[in-house]
């Protein structure tokens, strides 16, 4: 048990030396599970359901705290929403709910909690219509990843008329939680745009995938 914690710490030492001189954007501000996520996740273009599912539940728990907070207690999220499978989310009943409103290794919110719920009904009522969540989220980018160019953070917007459209149309569909700028934060997430700054070494190697 000991050794594999040791070598868990030593790969994160490792990872993190490795990646020092990397330039980067600069909204994970030193902290590691950001900068992992931040080089590996975000900004990738993501066509696999269950993942897009977790984004927008994960995303709907981020209103009003940090991604850090989030990023966090993900995998805590993760085994408390049974891998954010949404045919079991979707049956959840009350007792489930009282469950996790005890779950201190979560966002005990409740109207959080149950819109998950509803967000799980709505996302298999959409699979159902299109075939795919994923190929009805990506026409809201035309099915491919807007490459923007900025150069500082203060230059990335909060949402645009894509975020605007999706927003509109997942609450027109019943949707929780999924105002345009949490719209946006998901869009960036799964890589429907490409917002990582010119300067960050992902840049290109997001835009190349």
């Amino acid at each position: 048990m000991f050794q594999s914690i040791a070598l868990n710490i030593i790969f994160v030492v490792q990872l993190l030396f490795n990646n020092m001189e990397k330039q980067r954007c600069s909204w994970p501000n030193g902290k590691e599970n950001d900068i992992i996520y931040h080089d590996n996740e975000w900004g990738l273009p993501l066509h696999d359901d269950r993942k897009l599912f977790e984004f927008i539940i994960l995303d709907g728990f981020q209103s009003g705290l940090s991604w850090s907070t989030i990023l966090n207690k993900r995998e805590n999220f993760r085994k408390a929403f049974d891998n954010f499978d949404a045919n079991i989310i979707a049956k959840y009943d009350e007792k489930k709910v009282q469950s996790l409103l005890q779950d201190a290794g979560i966002i005990r919110n409740k109207l959080k909690i149950r819109a998950s719920i509803t967000n799980a009904v709505c996302f298999l009522d959409i699979q159902k219509e299109f075939g795919s969540f994923d190929k009805y989220i990506w026409q809201f980018t035309d099915g491919k990843t807007i490459q923007n160019n900025w150069k500082t953070m203060s230059e990335i917007p909060v949402s645009t008329a894509e975020s605007d459209a999706m927003s509109k149309d997942l609450k027109k569909r019943g949707f929780k939680f999924v105002g345009t700028t949490i719209c946006y934060a998901f869009m960036q997430a799964a890589g429907m745009v490409n917002d990582h700054l010119v300067s960050c070494f992902r840049y290109h190697e997001v835009g190349e995938g």
